[in-house]
């Protein structure tokens, strides 16, 4: 079995167990998610922090991001363009929410697009050295690609219940690791950047 099968069949079974979260309890991990990293990420007022709106069963950022915001950031959220790209759209309070594909939502195409300093990024699995299995698109991967292309080192904070963590990711030379992991139960660091 390759890297790519192995990574499916992680996939698969991890969203399954997030799936199986009840609605409530995973408002309420949600809301602990605020609580340990809303004041433990480290930024200047004014970095750009891309964030997003759940879909399905994930973790539910709002509240991190309201947290965020009053702590000066500038939020943005994705938008897919096509099955290629996404780029991350300014959110501002009051802004229409629009469909921005893979069932996503967000603001419409008027709203300035950012290049985020900082990334939470959703997932399917991760491990503990901050290796993570996407939703399979490659969506974030070339999009932090892009931004290291402009000079940037975005850094990347995984969003996850505990119940998605695996003993090993099978990593690629193309896999972009962690700095950091969010889950109910607390901020795990990869990278000091962050405390």
């Amino acid at each position: 079995m390759n890297a790519r099968d192995i990574k499916a069949g992680m996939r698969a079974e991890r969203l399954a167990l997030r799936d199986a979260i009840p609605v409530e309890t995973r408002a309420a991990m949600s809301l602990a998610m605020a609580e340990h990293a809303g004041e433990a990420i480290a930024f200047a007022p004014g970095t750009i922090i891309s964030g997003f709106l759940p879909i399905r069963s994930e973790a539910d950022l709002r509240p991190l991001m309201a947290r965020l915001r009053a702590r000066g950031a500038r939020l943005c959220v994705p938008a897919i363009l096509d099955r290629q790209t996404i780029v991350f759209r300014e959110l501002v309070d009051g802004a229409p929410l629009v469909s921005t594909g893979f069932g996503t939502s967000g603001p419409g195409p008027d709203a300035p697009v950012l290049d985020p300093e900082i990334l939470l990024v959703p997932l399917s699995a991760f491990d503990r050295r901050g290796h993570r299995i996407g939703y399979g698109a490659g969506h974030y991967d070339r999009a932090i690609d892009r931004l290291r292309q402009k000079g940037m080192h975005p850094k990347l904070i995984g969003i996850a219940f505990d119940c998605q963590e695996v003993a090993h990711v099978p990593d690629e030379p193309h896999d972009v690791s962690l700095d950091a992991i969010l889950t109910e139960s607390g901020l795990r660091f990869f990278a000091s950047w962050i405390g």
